[in-house]
């Protein structure tokens, strides 16, 4: 179950777009009875059409279609690509490229059900990955969505040795404690630490397409949830690299 309800960022006539806290469904799950999106928004406006989806536990901006017609134009722009889908993200490990173009092919795992994997035989899946911020152990990144396959970030992110810093499925990481960086963490006798987050570590930032009426170019963005900045917030604090480490790195890259 949510934390807390959806925001409405804008709506019309064609649109509402959305923005989903962690925890929420887009979609009914025949596996769980938690509340979903679809179901919200069909109770309130009578009806409604899915464009998209975000996972239950990626928080950020998404848009419903509240008739046919604007249903189905905004799938002809997903389907050709020319949506504008930017993601924040935290993964494990420090990046060394600056900016990294991830072209791997992805299809569905035929072992684990509802798992993707990268496959030659796969669908063409292109992101681009670009550093906001390095830490000691972690690196926080921008993913400019250039496809839109089924958990195509935490796939490719995977894929190159870098999975979510929080990631179940695709990583090894079902929540992030600050007892991890923080030296002489103590508790109190009895007391059991909370995890800084407990959800992959994946934010739908900016989402942006042309109005299925009017043709306007429009983008709508979603701010960071509180528990991803307080993730960065200890990241910062407990896991910086110091200055001279980036000059020297830097110096490197150059002299290469």
């Amino acid at each position: 179950m949510a934390k807390s309800k959806y925001s409405i960022l804008f709506e019309d006539n064609d649109i509402v777009v959305i923005d989903k806290p962690a925890g929420m469904l887009t979609i009914p799950d025949r596996f769980s009875p938690a509340e979903n999106l679809r179901a919200l928004l069909t109770s309130k406006y009578g009806q409604i059409f899915v464009v998209h989806r975000l996972d239950r536990e990626t928080s950020g901006v998404l848009v419903f279609a509240k008739n046919a017609d604007a249903h189905r134009n905004l799938s002809i722009q997903f389907e050709n690509h020319t949506v504008t889908k930017i993601y924040s993200a935290v993964i494990s490990g420090q990046l060394a490229e600056d900016e990294l173009s991830i072209d791997i092919p992805l299809m569905p795992d035929p072992v684990h059900k509802g798992l993707m994997r990268p496959s030659a035989r796969g669908k063409d899946s292109l992101t681009i990955m670009k550093v906001i911020e390095r830490y000691r152990i972690a690196t926080h990144v921008e993913c400019d969505l250039r496809t839109g396959r089924q958990h195509q970030i935490r796939v490719h992110s995977a894929s190159i040795g870098h999975p979510l810093l929080v990631d179940s499925l695709y990583g090894k990481s079902e929540a992030f404690l600050l007892s991890t960086i923080k030296r002489r963490y103590n508790l109190q006798k009895n007391e059991e630490e909370k995890p800084i987050i407990s959800r992959i570590t994946l934010h739908s930032k900016t989402l942006g397409f042309k109005h299925p009426s009017t043709g306007a170019d429009v983008e709508f963005t979603s701010e960071l949830p509180k528990d991803f900045k307080a993730l960065l917030s200890v990241l910062r604090k407990y896991s910086a690299i110091p200055t001279i480490t980036n000059k020297f790195q830097n110096s490197f890259k150059t002299i290469q």
